[in-house]
């Protein structure tokens, strides 16, 4: 069976793993958000870097594609009459290795050896060419056997004469391909189906070490690609996640706090009574007081029955409890008052006719109950007898002296309900003055047994005789307890 202890300890539970998972998603949130944006980063790195050694390597080859307009017009030319010339121009465009003049596929002016006689074809097989074209190649003229980079502009449509430039392409890679950097282990040069890197040199296919990733960049001016080799973006901000534990576990421990916080209201049994009152959930149930005397019914003390559709039935004895340490046995006081006074047509319209009510000891704080009687059950008119049983779980106060004085003026009987098991003392009977003392169950038990109860119930009979106070026997169930004196 519930006990309010466990129902409480059951939401405990709920609100610790709902706190856990709310830690654990907080955790991996920030973990997962870090690592996108570290990645983010990285890519930004990484292309910041391709775009950057695109945009040098445009700027080098954009002056060669300027002087084609001033080069052309010099094929065909005697090579002493324009030797100066193509020797200046070689000076000015500093990452120029030479500058050659073909016609008919022979080269016959170079800027470095001046008039020769050379088959353009047998020093590089893809040329001459009938359009522009840039190709990697070795030198074999000057430093034989070096990589170059090669651009050819034809002057004519069959594409045997022409302008060869040959740019010094190991000083373009320590200037440009160069890179140092956990993110980028390799820069290549892409010309048509050939690489060059400053670390490998002149590749017939790109140098991919396993586990590594590549990044490409195409030229939008020149037929170039810049390739970027390395680990990835996502393997590096990967390697660096641990870094952001520390952080993580803050916000997490931030968003756990809040969720305990958040969740106190929310996963608490105090919040199903809460949506118990406002649904009205509770059901009132009758329990028949007997006159001893007449033997008929007398009246009723209004019982909570609990029917909640999310757990299904509860027992009194968990929620009241839950309810009185929650500062809630109020509002589900007020709940049966209204709920009373709307359903007074059930009851027979008698003036002698008892409806009981419990009611808990702060209730009487402040003159809350009299303001709730006014609005609910006053308010209607009603004909029936009410009675207020105090319960004694609270401690008694000095001004619930006056209240009961108030409540006396009205017309409402005073019960002080399981007397002799909470925190009335005899004193109380003196200053409250009740109307009726009801015996806790444990004393009518006893009754017809040789104990100190049965004793003790004797003497409360005689003591509310005393004082002219009605008494009520609860749990009555044999006939010698219904045969006790009143």
């Amino acid at each position: 069976m519930q006990t309010a202890q466990k129902v409480i300890t059951a939401y405990r539970h709920k609100r610790i793993i709902v706190c856990l998972l709310v830690a654990l998603a907080t955790l991996g949130a920030t973990l997962a958000i870090r690592f996108i944006s570290q990645r983010s980063v990285n890519e930004d790195y990484i292309r910041t870097a391709a775009s950057q050694r695109v945009a040098a390597l445009n700027d080098i080859l954009r002056p060669l594609s300027a002087q084609r307009a001033t080069l052309l017009p010099l094929v065909g030319k005697p090579c002493p009459d324009i030797h100066l010339t193509l020797r200046k121009m070689a000076a000015s465009l500093q990452t120029i290795r030479s500058v050659a003049l073909v016609t008919s596929g022979i080269v016959y002016c170079s800027s470095i050896f001046g008039p020769r006689q050379a088959d353009l074809h047998r020093l590089q097989p893809a040329l001459p060419a009938p359009r522009p074209l840039l190709l990697f190649s070795n030198d074999s003229s000057l430093l034989k056997g070096s990589p170059v980079l090669i651009q050819w502009y034809p002057a004519a449509e069959n594409g045997l004469d022409g302008v060869m430039l040959v740019v010094n392409i190991e000083l373009l890679g320590t200037l440009i391909l160069n890179e140092k950097s956990a993110l980028i282990s390799d820069v290549s040069l892409q010309v048509g189906d050939r690489y060059f890197s400053s670390r490998h040199g002149l590749l017939e296919k790109a140098h991919v070490p396993q586990g590594t990733v590549i990044y490409r960049q195409r030229s939008t001016e020149f037929p170039f690609t810049v390739n970027i080799n390395g680990p990835g973006a996502s393997a590096i901000a990967l390697e660096e996640l641990p870094g952001e534990l520390p952080l993580a576990l803050i916000f997490s421990l931030l968003m756990t706090g809040i969720a305990w916080l958040a969740t106190a209201g929310r996963m608490s049994f105090s919040r199903e009574i809460s949506l118990g009152i406002s649904a009205r959930e509770f059901a009132l149930w009758c329990q028949p007081l007997q006159d001893a005397r007449s033997g008929r019914c007398c009246g009723v003390e209004i019982l909570l029955r609990w029917n909640n559709p999310r757990r299904g039935t509860i027992s009194p004895e968990v929620f009241i409890p839950i309810a009185e340490g929650n500062n809630l046995i109020i509002p589900l006081t007020r709940y049966v008052i209204a709920e009373t006074a709307r359903r007074l047509d059930a009851f027979p319209r008698d003036r002698h006719f008892h409806i009981a009510i419990n009611v808990a000891a702060r209730h009487f704080a402040n003159g809350l109950l009299l303001r709730d009687l006014h609005n609910y059950w006053f308010s209607v008119d009603p004909v029936q007898q009410l009675v207020v049983e105090l319960t004694e779980r609270d401690v008694l106060q000095d001004g619930d002296q006056h209240m009961a004085e108030h409540l006396h003026f009205k017309g409402v009987q005073l019960a002080i309900d399981d007397f002799g098991t909470g925190n009335t003392s005899l004193s109380w009977l003196e200053k409250l003055r009740p109307d009726v003392l009801k015996i806790d169950r444990s004393f009518t038990s006893s009754v017809g047994i040789d104990s100190v109860n049965a004793t003790l119930t004797d003497i409360i009979i005689a003591l509310a005789n005393r004082l002219h106070i009605v008494t009520v026997a609860e749990g009555v169930e044999t006939l010698e307890q219904e045969k006790l004196p009143a």
